[in-house]
């Protein structure tokens, strides 16, 4: 369910084309990858299709119109200097978004969800763990010089797409912002995996005790919550202070920024908006 908003907002960040092209194509997208983790037999095939295109349909009526007053105002603020408290308020907004496509999302696949069989958990153990090799791979190899040096590289593409080339200084902001980070990759990937076994428990146990709908719907949409908000004492402050870091983090950031990539940044915003409202057109 988390892979629908995120490849929601990744076609966002893509640009125009990709907005009405992936959005059009997403059950289709959503489809191969949730089989490539669950392997749906064919009963379970047309019933996650027919699901994920009602998911999109009711997307597209119900919460487009919100994404297009959230890049409006984004579009205006972005023109000017911005606080951390700004950009942590847009990350709540985004946040409640998530949380009503999450409980549609279980909405209208839990019967699907229920009939799930032990091979397919199996399957989705397997794929979590060679997922979690690539993670590895991209993340945790190399000293911590060179795990930087790769964080960074993927920092400085996202945003120079956004703003246009960065300065030198802008680019040594990013630095020094990854630098003081008290994120590390390995407890990326030990959250990867409390959050892996959770979901893997919780669909167990819907299997075990054949729950109803309503009861599933709150079991998983816990399992979602906890994702951001992780049970242990510890974890949880550290999220949070991580959240506020990268409030303040992206506000010093945009203030560094020009005149000419502020109006960039504006302009693809703007965009973003036409392509919003030509796809919620009948």
């Amino acid at each position: 369910m988390r892979r629908w908003w995120l490849l929601i907002a990744l076609l966002v960040l893509q640009g125009c084309s990709a907005i009405k092209l992936g959005y059009q194509q997403l059950p289709t997208l959503s489809y191969w990858w949730l089989d490539s983790y669950l392997s749906f037999s064919d009963s379970q095939t047309g019933r996650i299709k027919e699901s994920l295109e009602n998911l999109q349909r009711w997307h597209r009526q119900q919460e487009l119109p919100l994404y297009t007053q959230l890049i409006q105002r984004t579009a205006v603020a972005s023109l000017g200097n911005i606080q951390a408290q700004d950009v942590c308020s847009l990350w709540s907004e985004g946040q409640a978004r998530a949380d009503r496509l999450v409980q549609e999302a279980l909405r209208q696949t839990g019967p699907v969800i229920a009939s799930l069989s032990p091979r397919q958990l199996n399957h989705l153990a397997r794929h979590f763990g060679m997922k979690n090799e690539d993670w590895d791979k991209e993340w945790l190899r190399g000293s911590s010089e060179e795990r930087l040096k790769r964080r960074l590289g993927t920092a400085t593409d996202r945003y120079s797409d956004f703003y246009g080339d960065l300065t030198a200084s802008q680019t040594a902001l990013l630095q020094s912002q990854m630098a003081q980070s008290e994120w590390t990759p390995e407890w990326g990937m030990q959250q990867r995996k409390r959050q892996q076994q959770d979901l893997l428990a919780t669909l167990q146990k819907i299997q075990q005790q054949s729950l109803s709908q309503p009861q599933l719907e709150a079991e998983l949409f816990a399992v979602w919550q906890r994702w951001f908000m992780p049970p242990q004492a510890s974890d949880l402050a550290l999220v949070q202070k991580l959240r506020t870091q990268a409030c303040q983090n992206l506000a010093d950031f945009h203030n560094s920024t020009s005149a000419e990539q502020r109006q960039r940044a504006a302009r693809r915003l703007r965009s973003y908006e036409r392509d919003l409202l030509e796809l919620m057109r009948p």
